[in-house]
């Protein structure tokens, strides 16, 4: 397994070096984005200078933390991945306005996405599911929040600082998606078992 160690914001040629199966530990800053954020910047089409946080070059997180105010800040409890085909009707456009180089989730994303990753040099990264806790403690510092009060804490856009923070390459900037991969060997399995009978 090829293990790879990046500091974001990521480069063209970062995200183009990475293959599918590549496994990466992330350190720099990440921000989450959900649902409610994604139709935001769809819909509402925010420039550049209006969003707190430079989006060129990120890594999104699909994630809707469990954050505690601490004084003057925050901390985050828990934050593992949410199903990123929730955001599939946005996420091409997003990619390629705001020049995301990274997206972290589960379970994959579909045809559009995937030519946007491929037009754009960005990759998809597969996280872990059920390890909300554990990622939690990959997360070092909660720098600030966007959109709190008007989206809820989940939802908001949050930018975060990461060590070592843990995901494999599912979907690359070369058109290859593991997601693809094994559908197709699935649904070949299930015709054959169904054959059988």
């Amino acid at each position: 397994m090829n293990i790879r160690r990046l500091t974001t914001p990521l480069s063209e040629e970062d995200a183009g070096s990475l293959r599918v199966g590549d496994f990466v530990l992330l350190n720099g800053m990440l921000v989450t984005g959900r649902d409610r954020v994604h139709k935001f910047l769809f819909s509402e089409k925010p420039d550049s200078k209006s969003i707190p946080f430079e989006l060129k070059g990120a890594v999104l997180y699909h994630c809707g933390p469990i954050i505690k105010k601490e004084g003057q800040g925050y901390r985050l409890i828990a934050g593992g991945p949410t199903t990123s085909q929730r955001v599939e009707m946005y996420e091409w456009w997003v990619i390629k306005e705001y020049g995301l180089k990274g997206i972290i989730g589960k379970g994959g994303m579909g045809e559009k996405t995937l030519r946007a990753l491929r037009e754009e040099g960005c990759v998809y990264l597969h996280t872990i599911s059920g390890a909300a806790v554990y990622l939690a403690d990959r997360i070092t510092r909660v720098v600030d929040g966007w959109k709190i009060e008007e989206f809820g804490e989940p939802e908001a856009m949050w930018l975060i600082e990461v060590e070592d923070f843990p995901a494999i390459v599912t979907m690359d900037a070369h058109g290859n998606s593991l997601h693809e991969v094994i559908n197709e060997k699935s649904m070949r399995v299930y015709k054959e078992l169904i054959q059988k009978q």
